[in-house]
């Protein structure tokens, strides 16, 4: 699943914006504004997620989720709140996608004959430069 589709849902009827103080950039003014924005997602009360959904989230993104299953993102990297708040929104979006997106499974294969064929070529040439190296070492013994 791509965060496109996604932001088609809208989630940002459900999200839970909090702020403080940042330790990124921004001098002085650091002290002063709060411009760190954390987003809290509740994914088991969400009504935009399935159950299988949410079930997935929950599997996937466990380290990023707390005990009353919310789903907590955060950003501080910019020295303005809204820029912030832009950023962990669409941070929002990729994770969840990433989580929802399942990979497809490996089909296994077999070689190819030329390539089997190549190995074996490969194997006796390598075998010939050792019987060659090794009649090279005992001929001056004699």
């Amino acid at each position: 699943m791509i965060p496109e589709e996604l932001k088609i849902r809208n989630f940002e009827n459900e999200f839970v914006f909090s702020t403080s103080r940042s330790s990124g950039p921004g001098g002085q003014n650091i002290n002063k504004v709060n411009t760190k924005v954390e987003l809290r997602f509740s994914v088991t009360d969400s009504l935009l997620l399935s159950d299988d959904e949410k079930e997935l989230i929950c599997q996937k993104l466990k380290n990023k989720i707390n005990k009353d299953d919310e789903l907590i993102l955060s950003a501080q990297s910019e020295r303005t709140q809204m820029m912030n708040k832009t950023i962990v929104i669409e941070k929002f979006y990729i994770i969840v996608s990433k989580a929802l997106t399942i990979p497809a499974r490996r089909r296994s294969t077999r070689p190819t004959l030329a390539s089997r064929v190549k190995r074996l070529e490969n194997k006796k040439k390598h075998g010939f430069i050792k019987k060659l190296r090794n009649q090279s070492e005992q001929s001056p013994n004699d």
